[in-house]
C-alpha cells in the first residue's frame, strides 16, 4: 500500500517545528505524543455511552487499503460502544468535496466526525459549521490551521513518526552488516508527518551506526520522477549498500532502476505496505524491510477519542499508533496488523 496521503505536498501545517535531531515524534504544533494504547473508553462507560444513542461520521479523503483499515478500527469500536455510523465518503483528494461531504453529512446531525482534513486553510472553514455545533472533531495526521485543543477538537491521532524511521533504520543497517553506505531519498515538501520519519532514519543512521555513511541524499515531491532520481544517484553512486526511500510509491521507481540496470546487491528500505515492494521481499530481491503503521489502530484510537471527548474526558491531544517492521519473515502476521486483511495473494504464494 502506498499511503498517498503522505504526497500532499500541500499539506503543510501553520506551526511547524523544526524535526531533525529529534529523538521522538511530536505533533504539528510540537505537542507531545501519547501512545494510542492508553486511550480507551472503559468499560465502566459503555453502558452510559449506548445510552447516549451517539452517532457517528467518517470523511475520509480517499479510498484505499489504508482508508479500509482505519474504517474497519473505528467501525469496530464504535459497534463495541453502540454508536450508529451514518455515512462513509471519500473526496478523492479534493478539498472542495470534502467540505461538500462535511455539509451533506452534517444534515444526518451526527455526534462525532472523523477525519483527515486535506487543506489546513480550506478544512478550517469546512468544520467551523461542525464545530459550532458541538461535534466532537478527532483528525488522522492533519489539523485544520488555527483549530486549538481542547476546545476545537478531541485528538489528532498519527502514527509514530521517530520510531517508523529508526526501525527503517535499524532494518537496513542489520541487512548491511552494520557497515557500508546508504543513499537517502527524503520527501522534499513541508509535511511534519514525512519530515519526522524520514529524518528520523538520519539521525538514527548517523547517531547509531558510525560504520555507516550517508553519502547521497535527494529529496523528491513528485513519485514520478523517483527512477530519474534513483539513476541520478547510482550513477554518481553505482556501489551504493542501501537506499532508505520515503514512502513505498516512490521505492517501486527505485526498484525498477536497480532491476533494470542488474543490481541484486543495493538493499531498499521505505514505510507503508506495497504490493509490488511486499512481493519483491518476499522473493529476496533488493528490498529487505518494509516498515508501516497499524492503521486499524488508528481507527480506533480515533473513536476513542471522540467518544472520550464527548464524555468530557481528558484526551490527549497527539496520540500515536505503534510501527511494525514487516520482512519475510513476518509479512502475513503483519500485513493483519496494519490492514487487518490478509496479505495480497501474490505476495502469500511467493513467500
Amino acid at each position: 500500500m502506498s499511503k498517498v496521503i503522505y504526497s500532499l505536498a500541500t499539506a503543510a501545517l501553520a506551526g511547524l517545528v523544526a524535526t531533525a535531531g529529534l529523538s521522538q515524534t511530536i505533533g504539528p504544533n510540537g505537542e507531545s505524543a501519547t501512545p494510542s494504547s492508553t486511550v480507551v473508553v472503559g468499560d465502566d462507560h459503555v453502558a452510559a455511552v449506548r445510552a447516549s444513542g451517539y452517532s457517528a461520521a467518517l470523511l475520509w479523503h480517499d479510498q484505499s487499503d489504508f482508508v479500509n483499515a482505519v474504517t474497519a478500527g473505528a467501525s469496530d469500536e464504535f459497534a463495541r460502544l453502540g454508536i450508529e455510523v451514518v455515512a462513509v465518503t471519500s473526496a478523492g483528494f479534493d478539498a472542495a468535496k470534502q467540505r461538500s461531504d462535511i455539509e451533506t453529512v452534517l444534515a444526518r446531525e451526527p455526534d462525532i466526525i472523523l477525519s483527515l482534513p486535506l487543506d489546513p486553510v480550506t478544512s478550517a472553514a469546512a468544520f467551523e459549521e461542525a464545530k459550532d455545533a458541538g461535534v466532537a472533531l478527532a483528525f488522522l495526521s492533519n489539523l485544520p490551521a488555527g483549530y486549538e485543543h481542547p476546545a476545537d477538537y478531541a485528538a489528532i491521532v498519527t502514527d509514530d513518526l521517530f520510531e517508523m524511521g529508526k526501525q527503517a533504520a535499524d532494518a537496513l543497517a542489520a541487512a548491511m552488516g552494520n557497515e557500508g553506505t546508504v543513499g537517502w531519498i527524503y520527501h522534499d515538501a513541508n509535511y511534519y508527518v514525512t519530515n519526522q520519519r524520514d529524518n528520523a532514519f538520519k539521525t538514527t543512521i548517523e547517531n547509531d551506526y558510525p560504520n555507516i555513511s550517508i553519502v547521497a541524499e535527494q529529496g523528491i515531491s513528485d513519485p514520478a520522477r523517483a527512477e530519474e532520481i534513483a539513476n541520478a544517484m547510482m550513477v554518481k553512486n553505482p556501489d551504493l549498500d542501501g537506499i532508505y526511500v520515503t514512502w513505498a510509491g516512490p521505492a517501486e521507481g527505485v526498484l525498477a532502476v536497480l532491476r533494470a540496470g542488474g543490481n541484486t546487491t543495493t538493499r531498499i528500505v521505505t514505510l507503508d505496505l506495497s504490493e509490488p515492494i511486499a512481493l519483491d521481499m518476499v522473493r529476496g530481491g533488493n528490498v529487505v524491510a518494509i516498515v508501516a503503521d497499524e492503521a486499524y489502530e488508528l481507527g480506533r484510537a480515533m473513536a476513542a477519542s471522540a467518544v472520550l471527548d464527548l464524555l468530557g474526558e481528558e484526551v490527549p491531544p497527539f496520540v500515536i499508533a505503534p510501527a511494525i517492521t514487516v520482512t519475510a519473515d513476518n509479512v502475513a502476521e503483519a500485513w493483519m496488523r496494519s490492514l487487518n486483511i490478509d496479505p495480497p495473494e501474490s505476495v502469500v504464494d511467493a513467500n
